[in-house]
């Protein structure tokens, strides 16, 4: 049984460090199914053209996110009969947020003002003249990936700097796509 706050705000804390422990970075895998909608998805316009997307976590960086689509791009021209693709429109998005932790005038806890569920001041740790409101302020981006593309068959356009042949983007991007484990 726990007795105090402190022991409370301890196991608390310990808790968060094992679940952030288990984090990692959004995998290549699909976003269809998943249970945290992180991951590709693509959608058929037409017979040769396509939008994907892909999204990321807090852990997976703008780099990773658009190797990602790229890889995705080719993966899907080769999987068409298709030998190249050409960008008609991409963006990547970035979402931030904010969360604060620290340790308030009133106790350890999330909410730092009151500590953790704290209805009152006068039911925390004292009044403010401990220790003053110190947290930490932590941003956290995610990234998403949206691109157009339309397919070709043959070499790709010379005189088209967004066009990429799909074999040669498969086979380099490989080495730096970390596939979920299935």
């Amino acid at each position: 049984m726990i007795k105090t706050t402190g022991q409370k705000a301890a196991l608390i804390a310990a808790g968060l460090l094992t679940l952030a422990g288990c984090a990692t970075s959004t995998p290549y895998t699909s976003a269809e199914g998943s249970r945290s909608g992180y991951g590709f998805t693509d959608q058929k316009i037409e017979d040769d053209r396509y939008r994907i997307t892909f999204r990321g976590n807090s852990l997976t960086g703008r780099d990773t996110v658009e190797n990602y689509l790229l890889y995705r791009a080719a993966e899907l021209t080769l999987q068409n009969g298709y030998d190249y693709f050409v960008v008609v429109k991409d963006d990547t998005e970035k979402q931030t947020n904010y969360t604060s932790v620290g340790t308030g005038a009133y106790g350890p806890g999330a909410y730092s003002y009151y500590g953790f569920g704290r209805p009152f001041p006068y039911y925390g740790f004292g009044y403010p003249w401990g220790p003053s409101n110190d947290f930490d302020l932590r941003e956290r981006n995610r990234y998403t990936a949206i691109a157009y593309v339309k397919f070709g068959r043959g070499e790709k356009p010379a005189d088209t700097i967004a066009a990429y042949d799909a074999a040669q983007v498969e086979a380099n991007l490989a080495p730096v796509v970390q596939v979920a484990e299935r």
